[in-house]
């Protein structure tokens, strides 16, 4: 395995991944600047207060990119985008014409993006519409003439488009995943304002508390770094012939991971688990005193320190686990791969019998790592409980994409890596 230093020197003399490095720092650096661009006609100030102080959505802002909280032109985030993706995803498993389109290779998975994108474009319009409706209950908005709401609705949704945009290209000109990078970008852009608020409250929580917190966060990191690391290597055997027409096999393993759907399943449920909430509150708002009061009852108990909201929330992380990998990771195709290329596993016939046999392992493989995931959800409001400290919130899930992404990029630099050492070994 590479070294860091390796790395480094790679940086210096490989002109594609120090292309691709600076395109990556480029396009971060420009989502950060536009994140301090407020939309006109909102009360900044008093939304950050509001977003202090509520942990659904403080939680929300996360996945932002740390974008709401501000109340930027990119306020909505990547949220659209992340939502359409799910409706195009379950869209593949009930529409034989969607799956059929998924199995033509690059140009049907283009041509479903492009789906995706078409998508998230009324649903970035429908959730403009309803942060404004969230505002106005809160009289957070200062607009009172159409045009300036139809320029605040086309703001918010240009600007979830503008970043949905530049997290396709960070996919495909810079190192990682685009939309991971993002969110990493604004999660690392709020940890100073977490540690200040951190310092603010040492007076009022016990230090042992504190240094619990930290300790816990360690040990996360560390759990981390070893599900993500950990896999099971699969025996695989080719057939090949030798000179003579005798036959022989060659060896090599394939890898299930424990997590084999990174982050992404945390990202669809929150996606899931703040609508009700976010409905609840603004219908807590509406002149109808029956549909206010069980609105608001509702928000009140369905709270991220609620025994429902973690026990859904822990369902759903798991749920999307098992789906996304079952996405991800196709056992039929797999098999058929293994079959036509003259691979098997030792003991296991070809074809069906090797998909149902990685079916099988795949889903007790995952199993430990859905529900490290959903732990790995819920952690903050565990901790919070236990500690009474609260100022990292959304601790586990924040640490879970930091260091995801940061192991992810270190991949695609080693990758890069051991390509150029090939390279001087052929040359």
């Amino acid at each position: 395995m590479p070294k860091i230093s390796e790395i480094i020197t790679t940086i210096k003399t490989n002109r594609e991944l120090k292309r691709r490095l600076l395109f990556t720092l480029l396009i971060l650096a420009i989502f950060r600047l536009i994140t301090h661009i407020p939309v006109p006609g909102v009360n900044v100030e008093a939304i950050k207060d509001v977003f202090s102080n509520n942990q659904l959505l403080s939680l929300l802002d996360v996945f932002s990119g740390g974008t709401l909280a501000n109340f930027s032109v990119l306020a909505l985030g990547l949220n659209p985008y992340i939502n359409a993706s799910i409706i195009m995803q379950l869209m593949t498993m009930i529409s034989p014409k969607l799956s059929e389109l998924s199995k033509e290779g690059e140009s049907g998975s283009e041509q479903i993006n492009q789906y995706t994108r078409m998508i998230t474009v009324p649903l970035a319009l429908l959730q403009s519409a309803a942060m404004y409706m969230l505002l106005r209950s809160g009289n957070l908005v200062t607009i009172t003439s159409p045009l300036a709401l139809f320029a605040l609705l086309a703001t918010m949704a240009a600007g979830s488009i503008f970043l949905m945009w530049l997290g396709e290209n960070l996919t495909e000109y810079g190192l990682g995943n685009g939309i991971s990078l993002i969110i990493f970008a604004g999660i690392v852009g709020r940890i100073p304002l977490s540690f200040l608020r951190t310092e603010a409250i040492l007076s009022t929580v016990n230090p042992w508390n504190i240094l619990a917190v930290a300790v816990a966060g360690l040990a996360v990191i560390a759990a981390i770094i070893a599900i993500d690391e950990a896999k099971r290597q699969i025996p695989v055997q080719y057939s090949r012939r030798i000179r003579g027409g005798a036959s022989g096999t060659t060896s090599t393993y394939l890898p299930i991971k424990l997590n084999n759907a990174g982050v992404i399943p945390i990202i669809f449920a929150i996606a899931l688990v703040l609508a009700p909430s976010m409905l609840a509150q603004a219908l807590a708002k509406l002149p109808n005193p029956n549909i206010a009061s069980v609105a608001a009852n509702f928000s009140a108990h369905f709270t991220p320190t609620s025994l429902s909201y973690n026990l859904i929330y822990f369902s759903l992380v798991v749920g999307f686990t098992y789906f996304y990998t079952a996405v991800v990771f196709d056992t039929t195709k797999i098999a058929d791969s293994l079959k036509k290329n003259g691979g098997y596993i030792p003991g296991i016939r070809p074809g069906t019998h090797t998909a149902t046999y990685l079916g099988n392992i795949v889903r007790k493989t995952t199993l430990p790592g859905a529900v490290f995931l959903g732990l790995i959800a819920i952690l903050p409001s565990l901790i919070s409980g236990a500690t009474g400290v609260s100022t990292f919130t959304v601790g586990g899930t924040s640490l879970l994409i930091v260091v995801s992404v940061i192991l992810e990029t270190y991949r695609k630099m080693q990758s890069y890596t051991v390509a150029r050492s090939y390279d001087s070994f052929v040359r």
